[in-house]
């Protein structure tokens, strides 16, 4: 239960890594607020995890509003009286396979805008309510194709790039306040809509890792509520990688 007495925020909480995430940070005894572009996922997850409805909280808000970002902040402070912890999860690949000639530039701002200008609206608000409490963590969801190129995907190979550079920026100018800020950056991860892609195309997605297999949702989960907990009290400004060996090639 470490993570007993703080309160933490999850956006794109509604499935995939983010629920995962959720799931673990609550069962290490965090209050946990669910944001999600979509209000009924979030309400679903807060269910199966906390029947009571104790130390869960649905926020509907689209992380590329910052008035709604704003409001979502306040209300999980309100509610549990302080924010502790972020992940910032949200996030979009947009179409695959497409040059970057032929993207198209409503293709562009939405990836960019969710991925990127997303994560800076989210921490433009969580870092306010940490200062207020003198400390916090902050983890944030980059890729490995934030680390290398990725033929086909320019908008979301550029978000995630960008993701790590707000990171190491934000990390520097909270270094003196207790606050640290991580990202992380997963390879394929068994995440349901993957899964849902069939058997031949996840058999190629696990295929990219030297190790020959798919990240599991649980294992990204346990990364980040490492990064978020105290043991990793020293570390800021630092990019993780869970990708089996992907971007080591």
């Amino acid at each position: 239960m470490e993570f007993s007495g703080k309160t933490a925020l999850i956006t794109g909480a509604g499935t995939g890594n983010g629920e995962a995430i959720a799931e673990r940070l609550f069962a290490g005894g965090a209050s946990v607020g669910l944001v999600s572009r979509r209000l009924e996922p979030v309400q679903s997850v807060c269910r199966r995890i906390d029947p009571k409805g104790a130390r869960t909280l649905a926020v509907e808000a689209d992380v590329r509003d910052p008035k709604a970002m704003e409001d979502a902040v306040k209300r999980i402070v309100e509610r549990f009286g302080a924010l502790d912890l972020a992940v910032n999860n949200a996030g979009v690949t947009g179409p695959a396979g497409t040059p970057v000639q032929d993207i198209g530039a409503d293709v562009w701002r939405e990836v960019i805008e969710t991925d990127l200008t997303g994560v800076f609206f989210s921490m433009k608000y969580e870092i306010p309510a940490m200062l207020a409490n003198g400390s916090g963590a902050i983890v944030n969801m980059s890729s490995a194709n934030g680390l290398v190129g990725l033929p086909g995907m320019a908008a979301y190979t550029a978000a995630k790039h960008g993701i790590i550079g707000l990171t190491r920026s934000a990390a520097l100018e909270l270094a003196e306040s207790n606050i640290r800020v991580c990202a992380v950056a997963p390879g394929y991860v068994a995440t349901p809509r993957i899964l849902d892609s069939g058997k031949e195309v996840t058999e190629r997605m696990a295929g990219v890792h030297p190790m020959k297999r798919l990240a599991t949702r649980e294992e990204v989960a346990d990364l980040v509520a490492y990064l978020l907990s105290d043991r990793a009290a020293f570390m800021t400004g630092s990019v993780h990688s869970i990708d089996g060996g992907y971007t080591a090639q």
